[in-house]
């Protein structure tokens, strides 16, 4: 299959990447930073999370967030709610695209959501019924599809059966994530091969984390197997919680800088992404991992 001519970087800083800081970050940095990436051009950019301030402190004020960005045209900003009453407050604070969350690992899901797989998927039942009648489109997140930190190796015909699951109740998009950095390209093809079996490619994205190096590599086997929608994290901010040694988002300029080098259009501007990723490394007070990001900064310092 010949490479896509373009693909949609999901931008999940904001959210997947703010979410495990150990500091607190005031609204108005979250804002400046969302308003930032909006600037370079970026498609899809994850705004929050509507899930328990008990459990997820860092997201406890995404409803700030979502009313007081600059909401650029044609720009979707998905946020992330767990349940009926997560959709309940990010309706009223203006959302209109959500993502749901789960895993191919039951072990994982439990540790994460405090239920089994299969019930969470009826948790999210009602949710994405009111979501259809209210008109707003559902992504849903598998965790873990390449490896799990509880359980080890994770067989792709589990993810697919995760997937099924979803697909029954009304998810439109579903977020294929290598929670922990494992997977090489052997992994990705073996699953998104079951996948493309029964979905197509335009419902199918990539979670890259680049724990051990591999989330670029892994995103050309999937750009070579047709799939056009990755996320990724401004400056390879963040993890994952509840995944020990879920280092590495892939960060959003190492992608953007593969694919324009290997002339695949996504209309970001990386400058742009960079100089969002400078504004959130000073508000953190440490130094992000994203490569090309550091090569952008230091280049700009010279």
């Amino acid at each position: 299959m010949s490479l896509p001519r373009r693909v949609t970087v999901v931008e999940v800083g904001p959210r997947d990447g703010l979410q495990s800081q150990g500091a607190v970050i005031p609204v108005s940095a979250k804002v400046t930073l969302v308003d930032l990436l909006s600037e370079s051009g970026l498609p899809v950019i994850e705004a929050g999370a509507f899930v328990s301030p008990k459990w997820v402190p860092q997201m406890a004020d995404s409803d700030q967030v979502l009313t007081r960005i600059r909401k650029a045209p044609g720009v979707r900003y998905p946020v992330l709610v767990p349940n009926l009453q997560g959709l309940e407050r990010a309706l009223a604070a203006g959302a209109r695209e959500i993502a749901v969350f789960t895993a191919a690992s039951e072990t994982f899901n439990r540790k994460n959501t405090n239920a089994g797989i299969a019930e969470s998927i009826e948790r999210f039942r009602p949710v994405t019924e009111r979501a259809k009648i209210e008109g707003i489109r559902v992504r849903g997140y598998v965790s873990t599809c390449f490896g799990c930190p509880y359980e080890g190796p994770v067989a792709p015909e589990k993810v697919l059966e995760v997937v099924r699951l979803l697909d029954g109740i009304g998810v439109r998009e579903f977020s294929v994530g290598d929670t922990i950095g494992v997977a090489a390209p052997g992994g990705i093809e073996a699953v998104f091969t079951l996948l493309l079996g029964e979905f197509p490619a335009d419902r199918l994205a990539l979670h890259a984390h680049d724990t051990r190096g591999t989330a670029l590599v892994n995103c050309y086997r999937a750009l070579d197997m047709g799939i056009h929608v990755f996320d990724t994290s401004a400056g390879g901010v963040g993890g994952c919680p509840y995944a020990p040694g879920a280092t590495g988002n892939l960060a959003t300029e190492d992608l953007l800088y593969l694919l324009d080098r290997m002339g695949i259009e996504t209309g970001v501007n990386l400058a742009k992404v960079a100089a969002a990723s400078v504004f959130l490394e000073d508000v953190l007070g440490t130094p992000l991992p994203g490569r090309a990001y550091r090569a952008v900064r230091r280049s700009n310092s010279d």
